[in-house]
């Protein structure tokens, strides 16, 4: 979602690398961890997207699907940054944008990278995932040549999986967006420079078989490799492991919304604490509350981090969000109860939010729980559109809408539990303008958060 590929990518990649990775001769163990590594390659593509819209005024999504099917010859580049930057900016921030491509591309397609790369190498590591893994993940843009990065790794040099992991992303991208013949013919031209001539060979002999390629056209099901993972030691902890690595990723996607989703992980355990509930259904609360806001994944950072109003277009793409959240979590058995509260924390109790309308008991107490503490902290954090209200200010907003957006007793208890931590933050507070008018793009309390 977030390098905005097609769906199923990754599920591609990991099927055409893993036929290279046999084709070579790999045995069980590493096809097993080549797979994961090709599953999990882009775990750190959300870190650098805020600042990918900074320099080149775009989408981030549209920018990173259009820019895998470019080579690094110069002409090839120069009409993809003219094509891609600023299109929607005026003529002179355009300009000088390019210009500043022109000038320090070089030095800033080494920040992007080595940001995405060490990112994604780190929360690999935190999913317990073996070192190999975590090194593929870290070299994927290390080129054949020497001409990759973050550090112009040559040759034998670039890990094996980071050689196949880059080769097989192409090939999908190619062969996704044209024909088999059109991956091949990518593939060869660049072999030698991107790629480890030996694995094209090997891409060569694996494609011989039509049914290699109808398979990729076939449905995500038939790609899926099961594993035996009778010894991986996945547990209640793992899960939290988990939850608390992929709250990071979508944390990392806009500097606005860095560490929301662990603040509202911690205002949700206050709540339920102050609620009396136990510390199973406490620790399930806090993985909904990690996780509630993956869908934000697939939002491009044009919208997130937008310091004016949303237009029409855009709002409907921010109200995905929630949906995205649901239809994720939904597929994961181990989170799949948890799913409602990813894509419900938007609705209201009057029947106002989205992505539903659901109304009154139709919302789950649960995620009444995460909709308080998502909002204390929308309204209490620095956002493109406002600065960070006081924590007076914003409980005074929350009390308005008791009853028709938030839980009463889910506030009562955010109170309770901020008046245990510090009395001072809950005085009463002076009358404040309506939400509306603190952040003119949205409606009263469907906070983008």
């Amino acid at each position: 979602m977030t390098e905005g590929q097609p769906p199923g990518h990754c599920l591609r990649s990991a099927f055409i690398g893993t036929r290279i990775g046999a084709e070579i001769g790999l045995g069980p163990a590493a096809l097993r961890d080549l797979h994961y590594m090709l599953l999990l390659k882009d775990l750190g593509c959300s870190s650098n997207a805020a600042r990918l819209c900074q320099l080149y005024l775009t989408d981030d999504r549209r920018f990173k699907h259009a820019f895998k099917q470019i080579d690094d010859g110069l002409p090839q580049v120069l009409r993809f940054v003219i094509g891609q930057t600023g299109l929607k900016s005026g003529l002179a921030e355009r300009f000088r944008a390019i210009v500043n491509i022109m000038q320090n591309g070089g030095e800033i397609a080494q920040e992007l990278i080595e940001t995405r790369c060490g990112r994604g190498a780190t929360i690999a590591r935190r999913l317990r995932f073996s070192d190999a893994v975590a090194d593929g993940v870290a070299s994927l843009d290390e080129h054949w040549n020497g001409g990759g990065k973050p550090n112009q790794l040559v040759g034998a040099a670039i890990p094996l999986f980071s050689r196949i992991a880059l080769l097989a992303q192409v090939v999908d991208v190619f062969h996704h967006g044209g024909s088999a013949e059109g991956a091949l013919r990518e593939a060869r031209k660049r072999a030698g420079r991107w790629f480890d001539p030996a694995l094209v060979t090997a891409l060569e002999g694996v494609g011989e078989d039509p049914a290699f390629w109808a398979t990729l056209r076939g449905p995500e099901e038939v790609l899926r490799h099961r594993f035996d993972e009778t010894d991986a030691g996945i547990d209640e902890d793992y899960l939290d492991d988990i939850a608390e690595a992929f709250a990071e990723i979508v944390d990392s996607k806009s500097p606005y919304t860095s560490g929301h989703c662990k603040r509202v992980a911690l205002v949700t355990d206050l709540i339920a604490e102050s609620l009396g509930l136990t510390d199973e259904k406490r620790r399930w609360m806090k993985r909904a509350a990690l996780l509630h806001d993956i869908g934000k994944l697939g939002v491009s950072n044009t919208i997130l981090d937008k310091p004016g109003k949303l237009d029409e277009e855009e709002w409907a793409q921010m109200r995905l969000h929630s949906a995205h959240s649901r239809t994720i979590l939904g597929r994961i058995p181990a989170f799949a109860d948890i799913a409602a509260v990813g894509g419900s924390h938007h609705e209201r109790l009057d029947g106002e939010g989205y992505p539903e309308g659901l109304k009154g008991d139709e919302i789950s107490f649960e995620t009444r729980i995460v909709t308080v503490a998502d909002i204390f902290d929308a309204l209490t954090a620095d956002r493109p559109y406002r600065a960070a209200m006081p924590v007076s200010q914003a409980l005074a907003i929350m009390d308005r809408d008791v009853g028709s957006a938030i839980d009463a007793t889910c506030l009562d208890a955010l109170k309770r539990a901020l008046e245990r931590i510090a009395p001072a933050l809950v005085p009463a507070a002076p009358p404040v303008a309506p939400l509306v008018h603190l952040a003119p793009h949205i409606t009263p309390l469907a906070v983008p958060a």
